[in-house]
């Protein structure tokens, strides 16, 4: 996919072409989209100046992740701190139907916990949704290995991020995390800590935007 940044402004179908989204999942993106802006009149689910955007901001945001994730030969995505469902409520109603990945939303909150419910209730598609602490997850119960993606988007930055991802990184998973334009000072301060082995490739949304790829972690 050649890297050119998408309009802000850009909508539904400029969006599921840029990244080959069949017709049916771009239905189950719009449901989305449109629960998304119903239920961000009662709980605050996104950054209230981002909604007009929304098709960019958040669903292509998570949209992006799919050749990573496809690159990878990845069969389960855990995704820490889903919130109103970037990106890994957005990748389960991309790929249902056409692969098999387990999806795991994990979200403390129990509002938006319901809203992930709601979304995963209304599209007809298989996702886990746990409404826990990321620290208090059963890594046994969820197998995580080589295989398996950990993704997240504004939750933390990087330290702590690796703080809350290590358990599963440590067992070999591999990390896809969505960063903005201070990515470079927060690994340096995450090295402090942590040796690293990762990548980084440009994001399509935010021009100082990257899509951080960790492949090897241990402890410094």
């Amino acid at each position: 996919m050649p890297h050119e940044i998408l309009d802000p402004g850009a909508g539904a179908e400029e969006v599921c072409g840029r990244f080959n989204v069949s017709r049916e999942s771009c239905k189950r993106l719009s449901l989305y989209v449109k629960e998304l802006e119903r239920w961000q009149k009662r709980i605050n689910l996104i950054g209230p100046a981002t909604l007009s955007q929304v098709w960019v901001r958040h669903v292509a945001d998570g949209l992006q992740l799919l050749p990573h994730l496809e690159e990878g030969g990845f069969t389960q995505l855990v995704d820490l701190g889903s919130g109103g469902g970037m990106p890994g409520l957005v990748v389960a109603l991309a790929l249902h139907g056409h692969g098999d990945m387990r999806v795991v939303l994990v979200e403390s909150n129990a509002k938006k916990a319901a809203f992930l419910r709601h979304v995963v209730r209304e599209a007809g598609i298989c996702a886990t949704i746990l409404n826990t602490r990321i620290e208090h997850l059963d890594l046994d119960a969820l197998g995580c290995g080589k295989w398996t993606a950990v993704t997240a988007r504004a939750l933390a930055p990087l330290p702590k991020l690796l703080d809350l991802a290590a358990p599963m990184l440590l067992r070999g998973a591999s990390g896809l995390f969505l960063k903005g334009q201070d990515v470079d000072e927060e690994l340096t301060e995450a090295t402090r800590y942590w040796k690293l082995r990762v990548r980084s490739c440009p994001s399509v949304t935010d021009p100082g935007g990257v899509i951080l790829k960790v492949e090897e972690i241990r402890r410094a």
